[in-house]
């Protein structure tokens, strides 16, 4: 279809006389082409003067698919002068066939707007490119093989995004990569550099008898005012990383290397991105937005009522910058956790953000409405005189000039709906960054509770002048939520606790003001679960899980949480900041996420306790098996790849049986096979068994050390053979033969938990397979041994001698508790020979060989079950000893649902009745039999 038959709509003739002179022009073009030049022409005096300019280009040049390329191909070789000249003769054509093309609705907008976009990157990069050339001719630029010298701009704005307006400024921030030159020659460079910039913009900007091509603004460069303006690029991340604010922050978002040395413009801002997407989610940014909305506001004058009159489109409320920030703050709190969110479009930036969730659909899709409408009233302003303002006409005949632009033959009419568009984006936009601005009434308060509120005012969450004011907005409804709680004087108490060992407020406070669900639940675990809240108090920022969209989620078991977790570390890793030790914090952030999630599901009853061991250890083994090989790839940087075949590491007790509960360490050991190697062949090598005992404390450290993270799990090695006194690494032949003669029997039944975790090294899979077939070889002959029993009846005497049960409520050591049923089994697994782990599979197993009769068997599983209901819970809710007071009616509560009872009475009655039974059953299967007569 040609441009004519394209046409969808028109632009009315203010000046019909001035229309019909251009129009008649062209007597040979379609009559609806010369209707569209008439309305554009009678409508801006701008417009008119290109046309008359360009009358004998036109008719070809309406029917370019690209014609910032047609109009700027050969322009490479012209000399500054003379590229002065071309590119204003481009910059009339590629205007002036835009404006048509946008009046009359034959391209959209994104294809005007990216039409306007490419010359300003075409324009950049032939101007840069002279003036380097320029300088090189000169010998003011020492010599180099990077592409452009080096130098490259940034389009930032709307420049950045593909959007630039009908008469649009550029911003550009302009920087050259200082490694593309020897050290001695760099300040020569800068100076050349500086002087190619400078004569760049002004080649760009500078009004002569054939016009101007684009205003160029340097000064979104860093620290404008005291910076040159082109600086290094080391220079520049310095500074970002040291002093960046939010509003660079999101100045960053549309930022797009666009001319001179693309490449090395990538990289910086690859480089840049831990400044531009935070690690967390950053509600915080909503305050820095709000606030500059404000200034900017106050300082143009822009915050009085509304009127059509003189409104500024893109500053003024409800304007094009109110859709800008709502949608870029958005992308700055969720960016750094999900890059499908770094898009840089506004309209791409808003559907993805409702494709995430973040935005409702239907508030995106009108925002995007919105802002396309606002945007094709910029440019009619623009049209007018070719002006850089967005603000629409005071005077009734120049507004009338616009909506005659827009087609619109009623001004009046037009206004008014203009005028109901821009309060509604305010509604929309106001919603999101000022929704706590009239303060809620504070909730009448004890005065036991007007002491406790009254002195966290001291606690190092609130020191700042920030905090303070925004805690101030959400108070009112922490304490209306925690006045609503079942037991509000506990809910408070809780929340105290949590609120002192919060290390600092600002983005926490930010997170809750953002999103109110979230008061609701930390009222609900602060009611419940002061563990949960002393874990909340330690590591804050695992909220923002519960907003990533796949909290409640399915399980994704341990194979789904390997994958996610093996690619969590990659992208740590290989990222411009990366490394081993930001990998550690990566893998700490990832799992306190995770276990935060399973807290909150057990919490409200989403899973049971059996599930939460379950789901506990899922995440145990895939933080083991990632770490694992990430640990040994940077320990061989150092000494070389592990010798022989590698290491495996065993998760032996809770870990093994796959039954952790949220306080739970890990038990574990590690067996390697050198197999015959001596050592490895590294930078500096090792012998095998000190390079496998070394690896392993490395693993050990991966595991257990704290970082600014913090930990993410005890790790106990106390299992492994001799315990304290041996080798943290075994080699499998010590292994087996420590097994075989010198093992006792509480380690072979230790054994019978044993699970390979992780392996280390080229043939650890075969080696896991070989270390498992040992382990049930070994059971299989310690097993029939007369000594077990006795051995076992000796071994529980000695434990419950060294340590009683810890207070009324001790479902775990002691005669009859877990502990003891937990030996009991494995004792059958092992007199069995049987390769089961979990104390339930190992009473089964006990009953399949006889060991226990059907009925023992079930009820020793039944009553390990409500054992083992009480203790889970019980560990989520406090890392201490159970005690009924001081968890508080909601721990009771929780413990209660958890375990079946009535009542604590009833609780209790049942733990005092299951507790002797299963005693008594133990007893009797250890009691030595009668000697035969």
């Amino acid at each position: 279809m040609s441009f004519a038959d394209r046409i969808t709509r028109l632009p009315l003739p203010i000046d019909p006389a001035r229309g019909r002179d251009a129009a008649d022009l062209f007597s040979d073009l379609p009559p609806r082409l010369r209707e569209l030049i008439a309305g554009a022409a009678g409508s801006s005096p701008y417009l008119a003067d290109l046309i008359r300019k360009e009358a004998a280009w036109l008719p070809s040049g309406l029917d370019r698919d690209d014609v910032v390329a047609d109009e700027t191909q050969g322009l490479e070789t012209l000399a500054p002068a003379d590229l002065d000249i071309a590119l204003r003769r481009a910059k009339r054509r590629v205007a002036l066939l835009a404006a048509l093309a946008d009046l009359g609705g034959v391209w959209p907008l994104e294809r005007v707007t990216g039409a306007l976009s490419d010359l300003a990157d075409r324009a950049v990069d032939l101007a840069l490119r002279a003036h380097v050339a320029a300088e090189a001719r000169r010998g003011k630029l020492p010599p180099t093989d990077a592409d452009a010298g080096g130098i490259f701009a940034l389009a930032m704005g709307k420049g950045g995004a593909g959007e630039l307006n009908y008469s649009s400024d550029i911003d550009l921030i302009v920087l050259f990569d200082e490694t593309a030159y020897a050290e001695a020659d760099q300040m020569e460079a800068r100076a050349a550099l500086i002087r190619a910039t400078r004569k760049m913009a002004a080649t760009l900007s500078d009004v002569t008898a054939h016009g101007y091509v684009f205003r160029t603004d340097l000064r979104l460069r860093p620290d404008a005012a005291v910076t040159p303006v082109c600086i290094s690029a080391a220079a520049a991340l310095a500074y970002y990383e040291a002093e960046g604010r939010t509003w660079e922050r999101a100045a960053f978002i549309k930022a797009r290397a666009a001319a001179g040395d693309i490449a090395a413009g990538q990289r910086f801002l690859r480089e840049l991105r831990p400044f531009i997407w935070r690690k967390h989610l950053d509600f915080a940014a909503i305050q820095d937005a709000h606030d500059m909305r404000l200034r900017i506001r106050d300082h143009k004058g822009l915050g009085g009522r509304l009127e059509i009159a003189g409104h500024n489109m893109k500053l003024g409320r409800g304007g094009i910058r109110e859709i800008e920030f709502f949608t870029q703050t958005r992308q700055l709190i969720a960016g750094g956790r999900d890059p499908d969110l770094r898009t840089r479009g506004t309209a791409p930036g808003l559907r993805a953000l409702a494709a995430k969730g973040w935005v409702p659909g239907e508030v995106a899709e009108e925002l995007i409405a919105h802002y396309r409408e606002h945007r094709d009233i910029e440019h009619r302003i623009q049209m007018v005189n070719d002006a850089q303002t967005h603000s629409l006409p005071r005077d009734p005949q120049a507004l009338a000039g616009i909506a005659a632009l827009m087609g619109e033959a009623d001004p009046e009419a037009w206004c008014a709906r203009l005028k109901t568009r821009l309060e509604r984006v305010h509604a929309l936009t106001e919603d999101f960054f000022a929704p706590c601005e009239a303060a809620a009434a504070m909730p009448d308060l004890s005065e036991e509770s007007q002491a406790i509120v009254a002195r966290w005012q001291d606690y190092p969450a609130l020191r700042s002048d920030r905090a303070r004011q925004i805690f101030r907005r959400i108070e009112p409804q922490l304490l209306a939520r925690m006045a609503e709680a079942g037991h509000p004087a506990e809910a408070l108490a809780r929340f105290d606790s949590f609120l002192a060992g919060l290390p600092a407020g600002v983005q926490v406070f930010s997170l809750f003001e953002a999103n109110p669900q979230l008061i609701e639940l930390i009222v609900d675990i602060c009611g419940t679960a002061p563990g949960l809240a002393a874990y909340l108090a330690r590591h804050p920022s695992v909220l923002e899980a519960v907003l990533g969209g796949s909290f409640f989620a399915p399980w994704p078991g341990a194979a789904g949480l390997r994958s996610e977790l093996d690619q969590a570390l990659a992208a740590t890793l290989r990222g411009p900041q990366g490394g081993y030790e930001r990998a550690l914090d990566a893998a700490r952030r990832w799992a306190h996420e995770w276990q935060f999630r399973i807290g909150v599901h057990h919490l409200r009853g989403l899973i049971d306790a059996d599930e939460a061991g379950g789901q506990y250890a899922d995440l145990a083994d895939a933080c083991v098996a990632a770490l694992a090989p990430v640990t040994a790839a940077d320990f061989a940087l150092r000494h070389g790849p592990p010798p022989g075949r590698g290491a495996v590491v065993l998760g032996m007790g809770s870990l093994g049986a796959r039954v952790l509960n949220a306080g739970s360490d890990l038990d574990l050991i590690v067996i390697y096979d050198a197999a015959g190697a001596e050592g490895s062949d590294g930078p500096r090598p090792l012998g095998a068994r000190p390079y496998y005992a070394r690896l392993t404390q490395a693993l050990i450290t991966a595991l257990s050390a704290p970082t600014a993270e913090g930990r993410l799990y005890e790790v106990d090695m106390r299992l492994r053979p001799s315990g304290r006194q041996g080798p943290v690494a075994t080699s499998i032949q010590s292994f087996e033969n420590y097994q075989r003669t010198e093992a006792w029997t509480w380690e072979h039944l230790a054994l019978t938990r044993a699970r390979v975790v992780a392996g280390l090294g080229p043939d650890a899979e075969d080696l896991g397979h070989e270390v498992e077939a040992l382990r049930l070889s070994v059971l299989r002959q310690a097993g029939p041994a007369a000594r077990v029993m006795p051995d076992l009846a000796e071994m529980r005497a000695r434990l419950f001698a060294a340590k009683r049960p810890d207070g009324r409520w001790e479902a775990k050591t002691g005669p009859g508790r877990l502990q003891d049923i937990d030996l009991l089994a494995q004792s059958c697994a092992l007199r069995a020979g049987d390769p089961a782990r979990a104390t339930l599979a190992q009473l089964r197993a006990g009953q399949r060989a006889g060991l226990l009769t059907p009925e023992a068997a079930a009820r020793l599983a039944s009553i390990w079950r409500g054992f083992w209901r009480l203790h889970a819970s019980g560990r989520l809710l406090t890392e201490r000893a159970l005690d009924m007071e001081a968890l508080g009616r909601g721990g009771q509560k929780f413990l209660l649902r958890e375990t079946g009872a009535g009542d604590l009475a009833a609780l209790g009655a049942q733990l005092d009745t299951e507790i002797r039974e299963a005693e008594g059953l133990i007893d009797g299967l250890l009691a030595p039999a009668p000697a035969a007569s």
